[in-house]
């Protein structure tokens, strides 16, 4: 897989992505991530990427020229057209479902905005998607590139030592992750739960779905209507949720 990022601050993006498994990944040629400068594509002497909005208002605008042409400078070098994300708080809020959607392409550009946005034209054009990292605003779309270029990075195949690395993890099946311990035993009067020692697998399988589901209707519980119910989800939800209102009706 390919991710390209399209960006005033490629050293940034760069930096971040050489980092730890994903820096691992990229030298192992398990994953190709390709930083970009807006700035090497635009048409004037002083490099200028952003003008004043029609209609006025405040701050500057990306203008649409210098993005096309390093977009479609990656489609030429590419010999395809990648899927154009841009990350965007208008956009829908990423989840790791979209995470996954994301991870069987072979080819994402994602686009860093800044200032007051982009050109809408260069949306339309281009048939971005708009995804968000959240209902809140920074100050530039790097920071939520990376945060998506290293989500979907860890799910490809060979990035992490195996699967279950991230097919246990929180979201990957629409629950929280169970709660986990390591040694000492004992940490300042909190002792593990004694199922995690006795090393009786089924037991502590059964444990930790328990305590997943439990982990969920507690913090999140809207997420506990998005999960693919099977019978055995069913019965521990039904379990947990007659425990837990009998525990608050004493």
């Amino acid at each position: 897989m390919r991710i390209d990022i399209l960006t005033l601050f490629p050293e940034m993006c760069e930096k971040v992505m050489s980092q730890s498994i994903i820096g691992r990944a990229r030298k192992n040629n398990v994953i190709d991530i390709c930083c970009h400068n807006i700035r090497d594509y635009t048409y004037d002497k002083h490099n200028r990427v952003d003008d004043t909005p029609y209609g006025g208002g405040m701050g500057m605008l990306m203008m649409a020229e210098p993005i096309a042409s390093c977009f479609e400078s990656i489609c030429k070098q590419l010999k395809v057209r990648p899927k154009l994300i841009y990350m965007s708080p208008q956009g829908s809020v990423l989840t790791q479902k979209k995470v996954l959607e994301l991870s069987q392409i072979e080819n994402i550009a994602i686009l860093c905005g800044h200032y007051e946005g982009v050109d809408e034209r260069l949306i339309e054009e281009y048939d971005c998607e708009e995804i968000s990292i959240g209902d809140y605003v920074v100050t530039g779309g790097e920071l939520p590139a990376l945060i998506l270029a290293d989500a979907i990075s860890r799910v490809i195949p060979g990035v992490l030592s195996s699967n279950e690395c991230f097919e246990q993890e929180s979201h990957y099946n629409g629950l929280l992750e169970y709660p986990q311990y390591t040694r000492p035993y004992e940490w300042r009067g909190r002792r593990v739960p004694e199922v995690l020692i006795s090393g009786h697998h089924k037991n502590i399988e059964e444990w930790r779905k328990k305590e997943s589901i439990k982990k969920t209707i507690e913090r999140r519980p809207d997420l506990i209507s998005q999960v693919d119910m099977n019978e055995e989800i069913i019965k521990l939800l039904d379990e947990i949720e007659f425990k837990y209102n009998s525990k608050t009706n004493d």
